[in-house]
């Protein structure tokens, strides 16, 4: 048996030798006049001939001549002298890899196709017409009676068996990593799949996708640092969205009483294995009700993107049990330091200055203008939050750390907001919408005062907003959902680069 000697581990050969051997070939090609051609169309899609076909018995698939037309990245080569078998991958099937074997003759495909073949490289891309059948061992193939390259690939592929060890080359070159890993392309339609059950679930309940400006003149909607970029043209300052939340809002006001957005943001903070610094939300608002109806149907946008990426809302993440079917449990941010740290008394969870003095040991510099409430928010981050495995609703957050917020109409300073944690991570953040105009500039101006103060992500004034909640906006509730973070859940990946295609990465040396 021959192999190719373009098929081996790519370290045991220079690889500039193998492009320049490559590039070399490609000349030839375009000498030819058949380099890159683009009239070939593949009418069959690897998945489905082996649904439809896998199952057939090889003297009744012989019989029946099923003529497919096929093509696809070769992947695997033997060259056997008057005899050659190639694997070729395609991107069919949701939840199974996509290849099919080649059987290339001298008698069936032509002598002249299969020497040409001989000098195929692992990588080309390859079309292909024939017949099927199955080999001795069973392996659904195709008899080749015409095959073309369709292109030239210039670069080896990595090892087959190791692909691409180094993570940070997985995600820089993500194409590769496509290529080679079946787990990768899982995830990622994984993702599609949820995505595509957000959406379709939020217009089944009568909801309208909206798009809303990236680029803002006033960056609002979130408490987070913003990229700032400059528009030529208008010769002004602006910034890169880190919420579409008071754009979306406005839409209220003007009457569309269910919208949502699926919304790139872009805040210039840290990057983490929970942190990009581009990042995909899905947001909405609902007219006529209030955080409480959003935590029932937040969990239920949740627990069916679960079911139709994944099959089921019983997870596993990380080895560890995860059930996202049951209800979700709910408690305020008192109530989980409690569970979570209970050797704090109610009298030092209410008192001001133990709280800073805790929060210092944690290594916790607070503002010197927080109040009581951000303080203990604060100590839940530091005490409880890793610790909320199972998806939990944290409520009642302070006004001072909720500027956009309802406040509550029986308890003196919190709000009607909730965030959801699921292992460790906050997952969604919604609440009863603030549409009294004077209290939203008065909390503007608090906003703008902690700014001045020194806190960098502090919220801007926005006049506009202020000016469209006084046309009047309905009784509101608004809540954002972290896809990425989702997802990373519903695929078990441990870092949020592993569920972005394109993750950001500093520039390469």
């Amino acid at each position: 048996m021959m192999t190719d000697k373009y098929s081996a581990v790519t370290d045991e050969k220079d690889e500039n030798t193998i492009i320049a051997e490559r590039r070399a070939k490609l000349s030839a090609l375009r000498q030819q006049g058949i380099a890159f051609p683009n009239d070939f169309r593949p009418q069959h899609k690897a998945v489905a001939l082996q649904e439809q076909y896998g199952p057939a018995e090889r003297e009744a698939l012989e019989a029946e001549k099923v003529h497919v037309v096929v093509a696809g990245r070769m992947m695997l080569k033997r060259v056997m002298g008057k005899a050659s078998f190639a694997t070729i991958q395609d991107n069919s099937g949701l939840n199974a890899e996509g290849r099919i074997q080649l059987y290339i003759t001298n008698e069936l495909t032509g002598e002249a196709a299969h020497e040409a073949f001989k000098h195929y490289d692992m990588g080309d891309i390859l079309g292909a017409e024939g017949t099927l059948f199955k080999t001795k061992t069973n392996e659904l193939s195709i008899k080749v009676t015409k095959l073309r390259l369709l292109t030239k690939s210039l670069r080896p592929l990595p090892d087959k068996f190791h692909g691409l060890a180094d993570q940070e080359t997985r995600y820089r070159q993500r194409y590769v990593d496509l290529i080679m890993s079946e787990e990768t392309r899982r995830t990622f339609r994984a993702r599609t799949a949820g995505m595509s059950s957000i959406r379709k679930f939020m217009s089944d309940n009568g909801f309208m996708e909206v798009e809303t400006p990236m680029l803002h003149a006033i960056p609002g909607g979130a408490a987070a640092k913003p990229f700032i970029t400059h528009h030529n043209a208008l010769d002004m300052e602006m910034f890169l969205r880190i919420a579409p939340e008071l754009y979306l809002k406005r839409l209220v006001v003007g009457g569309f009483e269910r919208v949502f957005e699926v919304n790139r943001n872009f805040r210039n903070e840290g990057v983490s294995p929970r942190h990009n610094p581009e990042f995909t939300m899905m947001e909405f608002y609902a007219a006529y009700v209030d955080y409480k109806w959003l935590m029932d149907f937040t969990e239920a946008v949740i627990r069916q993107a679960a079911i139709d990426a994944h099959g089921t809302a019983d997870l596993t993440y990380q080895g560890r049990p995860l059930d996202l079917s049951k209800p979700f449990h709910r408690m305020t941010i008192v109530e989980a330091i409690n569970k979570f740290a209970p050797h704090y008394t109610n009298e030092q969870l209410h008192d001001g200055e133990f709280l800073r003095t805790e929060l210092k040991k944690f290594g916790v510099e607070p503002h010197i203008i927080s109040g009581v409430g951000a303080l203990q928010l604060s100590l839940f981050e530091e005490t409880a939050e890793a610790q909320l495995w199972e998806p939990t609703y944290i409520i009642d957050y302070p006004v001072e750390v909720s500027p956009l917020a309802r406040a509550s109409d029986t308890v003196p300073g919190i709000t009607e907001r909730f965030e959801l944690f699921i292992t460790g991570r906050e997952i969604a953040n919604g609440f009863s919408e603030l549409n009294d105009p004077e209290d939203q500039a008065a909390r503007f101006q608090a906003q703008v005062a902690a700014k001045d103060a020194g806190d960098e992500e502090a919220m801007y004034y926005d006049a506009d907003y202020i000016r469209a909640l006084e046309f009047g906006m309905p009784p509101t509730g608004g809540c954002g959902i972290g896809i990425d973070r989702l997802m990373m859940l519903i695929t078990d990946s441990p870092n949020i680069r592993d569920v972005i295609l394109f993750p950001h990465l500093r520039r390469e040396d």
